[in-house]
């Protein structure tokens, strides 16, 4: 193995001490999976796992602290003095597989162990003591050509797991892969039979799309051109290059060691994947697919917002003049104050979209600019009945009761909304005796 070649595959030190710890027990251990894909392509990756001839009960007498992840399966979590758990697997083979969970026999060798695997690019092992590359299946060829190709027969690979043509498009994706013919006709073959496949799963698929694809378009659009969103999210089936290109303009930035900047942006594309779907089938996509509660309603919400507010929205920011302050206060009273900024940035991508197909949108200038004013106006003018000066006991003072209260304050935050100024306690006072009259 070339010099270069090895330092690429570097991993940690806890990593090679647990091998060694392994090997010296008499049990031979290599790093697979994503870890050896990665580091051969370049990529920092910082999760090392390890397959091992060591069975789960071997392994774990020969570590103090270990975490039964998927005993099942033979995988134990190992922490090292640091606390970072790397996965330990004993080398095993399929005994019977549904399309969705696997039988598994321990005692296999490592040759046995890669031809489970499911493409050529993830089906390589590295010693990390012996600096030896395992390669049965030219995966390193693979990675050079820049193919997905599945190992051995595609087909019997997507029957023993249906999630595979999921992960095939997202490593497409990722890498900027294509993937080879015949492996591509197999997870069209398969799309019909993902629905096998558990809401969870799937809903974990869509978000490592969307945290680990640069363009995500890249992947949902072989989603929709196999099949997959017709089977898995029926609402999304005809999503159009337009709405595909939307969900690459949220890029808001995921700071190393900000998992609230990661999770933010990971929502941020997915309420701009549903931005495709009739908003009224938003909510019951999303419940089906297992998303919180919390996330069902926030990006419920901030598509109806968008679906009311956009033809507005558009036609005021493409005029001569910005949009003035009370348009403004009105669209954050309608999508509201804490919703606000992920309506804009929604609206920045459509946009964004819209003028690389050479079609008339507001200029990123003109966004730039509004943006800022809008959340300082959203965050300072008064936009909700909270903000009023009067509320409900005042106007009952003054002989509004029942459901007139609420008609009322709705009408006098209207009236804020156009002119914050009017917002004292005696002016409010004064236009609900108006509107008493």
């Amino acid at each position: 193995m070339s010099t270069h070649l090895i330092k690429k595959l570097d991993p940690p030190r806890e990593v090679l001490r647990i091998a060694r710890t392994l090997e010296k027990a008499g049990f031979e251990t290599w790093c697979v999976g994503g870890a050896v894909r990665d580091a051969l392509l370049g990529h920092e990756h910082l999760d090392w796992d390890l397959a091992t001839a060591a069975r789960p009960n071997e392994v774990r007498s020969l570590f103090p602290r270990t975490v039964p992840v998927g005993i099942d399966f033979g995988t134990l979590g190992v922490l090292d003095s640091h606390d970072v758990m790397h996965e330990v697997t004993t080398f095993r083979r399929d005994v019977n597989t549904d399309g969705r969970h696997a039988v598994v026999e321990f005692g296999a060798t490592l040759l046995e162990d890669l031809a489970r695997r499911d493409y050529t690019i993830n089906a390589i092992a590295y010693s990390p003591t012996s600096k030896r590359l395992e390669d049965p299946f030219n995966g390193q060829a693979d990675l050079e050509l820049g193919i997905v190709r599945a190992v051995g027969d595609p087909a019997e690979r997507m029957r023993e797991d249906r999630l595979r043509a999921l992960r095939a498009m997202r490593f497409a994706a990722r890498f900027d892969f294509r993937i080879d013919p015949p492996t591509w006709e197999s997870i069209v073959a398969s799309a019909p039979h993902l629905t096998r496949l558990s809401a969870e799963r799937v809903k974990q698929e869509i978000e490592k799309t969307m945290e680990q694809v640069r363009f995500p378009s890249r992947a949902f659009r072989l989603w929709r051109d196999s099949g997959a969103f017709g089977a898995l999210v029926p609402s999304l089936a005809g999503i159009t290059e337009l709405q595909l290109a939307v969900i690459d303009h949220l890029r808001l930035p995921a700071f190393a060691g900000r998992p609230e900047k990661q999770a933010a942006r990971k929502i941020a594309r997915v309420t701009g994947l549903f931005a495709a779907a009739d908003p009224n089938e938003v909510a019951a996509a999303l419940k089906q697919l297992r998303f919180s509660n919390s996330d069902i309603k926030w990006i419920a919400a901030t598509l109806a917002s968008w679906h009311v507010l956009s033809k507005e929205m558009t036609l005021l920011m493409m005029r001569d003049a910005p949009p003035p302050d009370s348009a403004i206060r009105r669209w954050a009273a309608i999508a509201g104050r804490t919703r606000f900024a992920s309506v804009l940035r929604l609206a920045d991508a459509v946009w964004w979209a819209t003028r690389e197909t050479e079609s008339s949108a507001p200029s990123k200038e003109r966004v730039a600019s509004v943006y800022r004013r809008a959340i300082r106006i959203a965050y300072n003018d008064p936009i909700e009945v909270a903000d009023l000066a009067i509320g409900g006991t005042d106007l009952q003072k003054i002989g509004i009761k029942g459901p007139a209260v609420g008609r009322t304050l709705r009408n006098l935050l209207q009236n804020v909304i156009n002119d914050p100024a009017v917002n004292t306690r005696e002016r409010l006072l004064a236009l609900a005796e108006n509107d008493k009259a």
